[in-house]
Parts: structure tokens; sequence; C-alpha cells
């Protein structure tokens, strides 16, 4: 989880390779709508959010009940989406790529072919709630080599009771 740009996708495809453990790519399921209007400059707002994060959370519970787990890459910028995951499945397990505001427009800037513009960041800076207390997970730089934080995160969720690596 985290804002755009914080590298969710390429940490998240390395931690499943690693982990052996199917990926999703959360960008991928967002309805038309939404992706226009995010093109269009305009921020999601909850309502907007509500069915991508139902389509995640039904993803979730799926491969749960597989037996296969998976690493989903999603913003899950507040509390209340994260509880939608942990409704799917109480084993879930965040990984919070933090990143600060500059580094992130410029990282969103630089890409090319993605449908969020950079002017949309600070609208995911505002809504971002850290981690809190009763959500497992670990919070990381997400400046970091994305091979150091899949080794760092491995290292935790062997840590972690309830799961395995």
């Amino acid at each position: 989880m985290g804002v755009s740009g914080s590298g969710k996708s390429t940490v998240g495809r390395l931690l499943a390779q690693r982990l052996e453990a199917p990926f999703l790519e959360g960008d991928d399921v967002h309805p038309a709508a939404n992706r226009a209007k995010m093109a269009a400059g305009h921020p999601l707002d909850d309502e907007d959010r509500r069915p991508w994060l139902l389509s995640l959370a039904d993803w979730i519970r799926q491969a749960r009940e597989d037996g296969r787990g998976g690493v989903v890459a999603c913003s899950a910028l507040k509390h209340e989406y994260r509880d939608e995951f942990r409704r799917a499945d109480a084993g879930v397990w965040f990984l919070c790529l933090a990143l600060d505001r500059a580094t992130a427009d410029q990282r969103v800037a630089g890409r090319a072919g993605h449908f969020m513009p950079a002017r949309l960041v600070g609208s995911q800076y505002a809504a971002l709630e850290p981690l809190r207390p009763d959500e497992p997970g670990l919070t990381v730089d997400a400046t970091d080599d994305p091979q150091s934080i899949v080794e760092e995160t491995v290292r935790a969720l062997r840590r972690h009771p309830g799961l395995s690596t």
C-alpha cells in the first residue's frame, strides 16, 4: 500500500515472485470510469473507490479460500479501506511504502502511459492514513532498493504469527 509512485507495483511483483504467490495489480481492476476520472485530473472519492475495493476484497477472499494467498498492489490509503480487506481475510498483512511528497511528485511526473497524473498526488496524501497499531504490517522507506524492501518484508512476514513464507 502507499501513494502513487511509491513503488507498489515494482515491490509487489518482486515480493510475489519471492513468495511464489499470485500477484494482482490493483490498478488493473479500476473501472473505466475511475481511470477516466483520474486521467481528467479529478481525484477519486470514497464512492468511486467502493466498487474497486470490493473487487480487490473478492480477489483476496478467493485467494484465501483457494489456499494460495497472494500479493495485491493497491493504494489502500484509508484505514476503512484496509478494514474491507481484513473482512475478506483476517490474515491480511500490509506493507506500507512510505514516500515523501516531493519524491512521489517526481516519480509520477516521470512515468509514461499511466492514467494517474502527478497533479493528483496531493489528493492521495490528503487521504493517506498510516498503518495503525491494530493493523498487521510493516512500514518501510519507499526510496530503499526494491529488492532490499522485499527481503525486509520477508523477514517481517516470518515473524508474523499465522503467515508462512
